[in-house]
């Protein structure tokens, strides 16, 4: 896995641009992300077997400064989650554009259980993304309301957190 995530340097020329792309796209889905984006636990345990670093496996970001642990929470793969986190995924990791961590991106799709698990393991709920949003903010944005209500329950000061706006979480609600 060393030095296979997607830093093929092919900024020579234009007609480089689609091999570079083509390169991107293998080195994804053949690497750990595309594993963890499906649910593949066998291919995960795969690459973790084969890897020299195993903590650098799992926490390598694609191109887009996504991890495995992103891909794995945004579709709800929760053993895949457990499996990620047992081998030392980092659990608050941002990405490098848009900040989003993988609990928001649990959010932002509605996976109550992954978004519960997270918090249970640990993944820091007052983490904003670049836009200045907390995981509330995204729950209700999204109109995730079974997770609007959970996190109104759980952690009620994230009602207070102004994004970059200055709008409150709630004031999505009467925004849309």
């Amino acid at each position: 896995m060393e030095g296979s995530h997607c830093n093929h340097d092919c900024h020579i020329t234009n007609a480089n641009k689609s091999v570079c792309q083509t390169l991107s796209e293998m080195d994804w889905e053949r690497g750990i992300w595309n594993a963890a984006f499906s649910g593949d636990k066998d291919r995960i345990t795969e690459l973790i077997n084969k890897s020299r670093n195993i903590t650098e496996t799992v926490n390598v970001p694609d191109n887009a400064g996504y991890t495995a642990l992103h891909y794995a929470a945004r579709n709800g793969h929760l053993d895949i989650c457990k499996l990620l986190l047992g081998y030392g995924a980092i659990l608050d990791v941002q990405t490098k554009s848009g900040k989003a961590t993988p609990l928001h991106k649990a959010v932002a799709t509605g996976k109550l259980s992954t978004v519960k698990f997270l918090i249970e393991s640990g993944a820091k709920t007052d983490l904003i993304d670049d836009d200045g949003k907390t995981i509330l903010h995204k729950a209700v944005e999204y109109k995730r309301e079974d997770l609007v209500n959970m996190l109104l329950e759980t952690h009620p000061n994230l009602q207070n957190v102004k994004d970059k706006k200055g709008l409150l979480p709630l004031d999505y609600k009467t925004s849309q």
